[in-house]
Order: structure tokens, then C-alpha cells, then sequence
């Protein structure tokens, strides 16, 4: 239950729907237990019929040791008052009696039933805005780490159960708990020598069920943990088809997820085995109770007397009353321990402590004045250093041009610029503050970032470039399109700006998604624009509508730019060429090739010189 306690406070904007449930199944509990006192009276009548005692005075309360006899007179003095000796219309009063009391009690189910569904959808509602907020605050780091399958089945499996669960505390506190209560009341009321028997057997029963029950929490956790696993593989699958097919490997990956299935298979039947243990286990252990008081109740009216027959067989039937929510609260027992195994998955996401954060007096940088400053920074992504004692100056309306090999240390300039990534040594400043202690919204919003991979949306090219800027008009998303050289091709296509690009932009080439993520950094219009290999994915013809696209961006703008193809940075005011974390040279384009170092083997390779 620690983790369900962690929950609850998603129920809290809902607890007037949980107090109405509480009132309701208040009531329900109460007219479920009348429902069989009025038994009493009606079975006076039939077993009666014309020689049935007449009650013609009002009786007179003697206390609560006669407090039996005193209800069963008070009815009858009732029924005889209206009825007036007519048998028929006595037996039809009783029955009304009884349709009244199980139209109520079944008036209170449908009133809580209908409160718990607001409590229930609210917290999965409000959990899963949680759950995705906090995915999508976690820096990237969390995610090279752990499968994206297995957030994906705790956002919608593991919360689904948690829903479920819910329904299962409130049933388990307040519904079946009540209605055993009211019952045994009035079991007590009827014949305390009787419900005292009874009491000898119940606690045997109830731990012979709970017995069942111990290992469920260990087999629901095994079963999410694997879902999360084959939603993972499945993902993959997803996104890597083409390498699938192209290299024939669906055998391979088909095993992986026939694998996972199989074992999801046998834990699922092992967890369902046990849970469909409880009902039947219950309901035997009840009516082993109910055949124990047949005998010895029957025996109190057969042969001492000290019981009447209509008023043992409302006993039995408030005794088996007590059997169906006794199942209730067994099966609720289960769900809240499988609840609870997903409640821990869904916890540890909503617990897990983002590396980087913003400090508490960090500043909201809304200008670029002077340049960006890197100062003898040194990164590792586990234990190899990627990155030792980088420096290097960015002055405004300057670009500066990273190369080398892949391994080099590139990309992670770009990541630890933005604060993808926290530096564990140096500083990164911008106009003389340092990053960490500028707010992580304010610095991004200072930076554009086109990376090697166009990252796109299935949404129209609108909502896509409206990402860099969401109030943006069309004119000036036209104007981001004739920039980035995509606004031919963009107004070629059936809708336009308004056309669906498919997932990942998978309707447009290669080029024309690396335009429109091109023409998304354009509107934004951030004084720093940070391109990351932003044309080695392309064609000769396609890099070059990109690479005039990327001069028409970067003019009058800060730019760093990561590349592999040399060409896309001959202009930089500043190359620095990289070799293992480490700046080998930098300086310009001709001033490097005169060197005859690195840079020079590097264009030599590539053949642009």
C-alpha cells in the first residue's frame, strides 16, 4: 500500500466524488441488510397464512433484549392496521416492502458506481499528464538508459491497472467492509447465540484465502516488466523496418518478440491462476460456513425451539449476504496488490531525480550581446572522457566550423551548448554568465537546432515549423519556407502548407525534410543557431539546396556548425578541427590547408580542395 499512499494525492482534486461514494455506499451497505429483515414479515405471512398471530395493539419497547420480538410485533401491528384481516393485501404489503428496500439498495450502487467513475478517470487522466510531463522533462541521458517500450506500457498499462485499483480501495475500505458490518448488526439482532457460532469459522476461512494471495504483488510486477519488454522490441521493430526487411532479419526479430510473448504467457497464466483461486476458494470456504450454521440453526428451531422458522431463514440469508461481499473484498485484496506492483513502476518515473535542473535564482537570458565562451570543459558519457579541455570563442554574427572524425567529440559540444547534457568540467558562458545559471527554457529559446536527422511530426508542415514558433502567421511561415529554398516544393503539394507529412515526414525526401527543419529553426529566429551534421544524410543535389538554404540562414547570425562534409563550412571565421575530445588546429579554411596538417588530410579524403 506505500505506493498506492503516493497515488492518492492524484485523487485529491476528486475527493467530493469519493465522500459522495462513501454516502452511497453507506446506504447501500444499510438496505442490503434491510432488504432481508423485511424477509421476516412476508414469511409470516405465506408460512402463517390465516392462523397468523394478530398483533392488535402497539407493542411497547422493553429494551434491547427484547428489542427482536418488539420490531417483528411493530411490523405485523403494521400490516394488520392496513390490511385488515385481508391475507392478500398483507402479503402484498410485505412484497412492496421488500421491492422498496432492493430498489434503494440498488439505487445506492448505481450512485456510487457513477461518483467512483469520475475519481477513477480523473487520476488516470491527471496521472498520465503527469507521467508524459515528466517523460518529456527528463534530460536525454535517462533515455540511453532505459527502453522507450517500457515507458510506453507504464504510461497506459501500468496506469490502467492503477484505475482499476482504485476502484478496488474504495470497495475494500468502505463498500463490502460496511456491508459485513450492517449484516452482522443485524445477524447479532436476530440471534447472537447463532452469530457467535458463526464468528468461530469466519477467521479460518480468512486465512485460508489469504494465504492465496501472498506471491500475487511478485507475479503482477514480473507481468508488467515483460509487457514493457515487447512493447520495447515492438518499437524498435517500428523504427527500424527498413533495416529489417533490407537485411531479411525478420526471423531474428521475430523471435525476440515470440520470446518475450511466450514468457509474458506463462507468467500471465501463473498471476490469473492465482487470482481465479480466489473466488471459487471463498465461495467454498463460504457455503462451508452456511452448511455448519444450517445444521446447528436447525437445530435451534427443530429442536429447542429457540428460534422461529421465518426468522432463520432471514438469518441465512443475511449469513450468505456476508458471502458476496467477503469475495469482494478478496478479489479487491488481489487488484490492489497487482495495483500496487504498478504503482511502484509508475512511482519510480514520477520520483526519478532529473540530472539537470534549474537553480533557484537562475535568470531568464531573453538577449545575445557579445558571443559564447567554452572554457576548458571535459565530458564523459561513462568512463572514456569524450571531450578533455575544450576551449573556444564564438563571437556574435560569427561562425564557427567543428570537424573531424566520427568519435571525435563533435555532436557533444552541441549537446552540453544546449544543456542536453550537464559539462562536469569547465564552463559554457554566454555574454559572461554561465548556462547553468541561466533557466534551461530561457537558453533554449536563445539557440535553433537543425540536426542530422529531420526531426518531424505526423502533423502538417504548418504545425510543424509552428513548433519554433506557435504564433506564427503564414505569411511568416511562407517567408521561413523561401529561406530554407523548401516554399517550391511546399506549394506543389496537394494542401500546401496544410499538407500531412506522414510519420517522421516519411511522404517528403530525404532533402525536403531536412528544409522544413531547416525553415522550423528559421522562424524561430534565435540569435544562435546550432547545425549538427545538418547535411551529411543527403544527396549531392539535395545538399546543395540545403547548404543554400543554411548560408541564407546563418547570415548575420552566431552559428556553430558540426560537419563531416567539409564543404558546408569552407566560410567559417573559425574552424577547429578535432581529433579524440582534443583540438588538433583551427583556424580559417586557407590558413588550415596551408598547415598541412589534419584539416588538409581531411579535404584531401573528401576530394573538395
Amino acid at each position: 500500500m506505500n505506493y498506492f499512499k503516493k497515488i492518492l494525492r492524484f485523487a485529491k482534486p476528486y475527493r467530493r466524488y469519493a465522500v459522495l461514494n462513501i454516502i452511497a455506499n453507506i446506504f447501500y451497505a444499510l438496505f442490503s441488510a434491510l432488504s432481508f429483515i423485511a424477509l421476516i414479515p412476508m414469511l409470516d405471512v405465506l408460512f402463517a397464512g390465516e392462523n397468523k398471530k394478530k398483533v392488535t395493539e402497539m407493542p411497547t419497547y422493553e429494551g434491547l433484549s427484547n428489542a427482536k420480538d418488539y420490531f417483528k410485533d411493530y411490523l405485523s401491528y403494521k400490516v394488520d392496521l392496513i390490511a385488515q384481516d385481508d391475507v392478500s393485501i398483507a402479503l402484498m404489503l410485505v412484497i412492496i416492502l421488500v421491492i422498496i428496500l432492493f430498489f434503494l439498495k440498488n439505487i445506492s450502487n448505481y450512485l456510487a458506481m457513477y461518483f467512483i467513475t469520475f475519481l477513477r478517470n480523473g487520476v488516470l487522466k491527471d496521472l498520465r499528464n503527469a507521467l508524459y510531463k515528466k517523460t518529456v522533462e527528463l534530460p536525454l541521458s535517462h533515455y540511453s538508459e532505459k527502453r522507450k517500450g517500457d515507458t510506453i506500457a507504464r504510461i497506459t498499462s501500468d496506469v490502467l491497472e492503477i484505475q482499476h485499483s482504485f476502484l478496488s480501495i474504495l470497495v475494500l475500505i468502505v463498500r463490502e467492509p460496511l456491508t459485513i458490518l450492517f449484516t452482522i448488526a443485524l445477524m447479532l439482532f436476530l440471534s447472537p447465540q447463532l452469530t457467535v457460532f458463526v464468528f468461530i469459522f469466519i477467521p479460518i476461512s480468512g486465512f485460508l484465502i489469504s494465504i492465496i494471495g501472498k506471491s500475487l504483488k511478485k507475479k503482477s510486477s514480473r507481468v508488467q516488466k515483460e509487457q514493457g519488454l515487447f512493447l520495447s522490441i515492438l518499437e524498435e521493430t517500428l523504427g527500424g523496418l527498413k533495416i529489417i526487411k533490407g537485411f531479411n532479419a525478420e526471423p531474428i526479430f521475430n523471435k525476440k518478440f515470440q520470446d518475450s510473448t511466450t514468457k509474458f504467457f506463462d507468467f500471465s497464466n501463473k498471476l490469473l491462476h492465482r487470482q481465479n483461486l480466489a473466488s471459487p476458494a471463498s465461495e467454498f470456504l463460504g457455503i462451508s460456513v452456511i452448511a455448519v450454521l444450517l445444521w446447528y440453526g436447525g437445530n435451534m428451531v427443530l429442536v429447542d425451539g429457540s428460534l422461529d422458522g421465518p426468522t432463520f431463514i432471514a438469518y441465512m440469508g443475511l449469513a450468505y449476504n456476508i458471502l458476496t461481499p467477503a469475495k469482494g473484498i478478496s478479489k479487491a485484496s488481489y487488484n490492489v496488490k497487482k495495483g500496487n506492483a504498478a504503482a511502484e513502476r509508475v512511482i519510480e518515473i514520477l520520483e526519478t531525480d532529473s540530472k539537470i535542473k534549474d537553480k533557484p535564482n537562475a535568470i531568464d537570458k531573453t538577449d545575445f550581446e557579445s558571443g559564447m565562451t567554452i572554457e576548458n570543459i571535459s565530458f564523459k558519457y561513462e568512463d572514456e572522457y569524450v571531450l578533455k579541455n575544450f576551449s573556444a570563442k564564438v563571437q556574435k554574427g560569427k561562425t564557427i566550423a567543428l570537424v573531424g572524425q566520427s568519435g571525435s567529440g563533435k555532436s557533444t559540444i552541441a549537446n552540453l551548448v544546449t544543456r542536453f547534457y550537464d559539462i562536469e568540467n569547465g564552463e559554457i558562458k554566454i555574454d559572461g554568465v554561465n548556462i547553468k545559471d541561466i533557466t534551461q527554457k530561457s537558453l533554449r529559446n536563445l539557440m535553433g537546432l537543425v540536426t542530422q536527422d529531420s526531426i518531424l511530426f505526423n502533423d502538417s508542415i504548418k504545425e510543424n515549423l509552428k513548433i519554433g514558433k506557435p504564433d506564427a502567421t503564414d505569411d511568416e511561415i511562407i517567408s521561413a519556407l523561401k529561406i530554407a529554398n523548401a516554399y517550391d516544393f511546399v506549394m506543389n503539394l496537394p494542401k500546401g502548407i496544410d499538407t500531412n507529412i506522414g510519420d517522421s515526414g516519411g511522404k517528403l525526401s530525404g532533402g525536403q525534410q531536412q528544409r522544413i527543419s531547416i525553415a522550423r529553426a528559421v522562424l524561430k529566429n534565435p540569435p544562435i543557431m546550432i547545425l549538427d551534421e545538418a547535411t551529411s544524410a543527403l544527396d549531392t543535389e539535395s545538399e546543395k539546396l540545403v547548404q543554400d538554404a543554411l548560408e541564407n540562414m546563418m547570415q548575420n547570425r552566431t552559428s556553430i556548425v558540426i560537419a563531416h562534409r567539409l564543404s558546408t563550412i569552407k566560410n567559417a571565421d573559425n574552424i577547429i578541427v578535432m581529433q579524440r575530445g582534443e583540438i588538433v588546429e583551427q583556424g580559417k579554411h586557407d590558413e588550415l590547408i596551408q598547415k598541412n596538417g589534419t584539416y588538409r588530410s581531411l579535404v584531401e579524403m573528401q576530394s573538395f580542395e
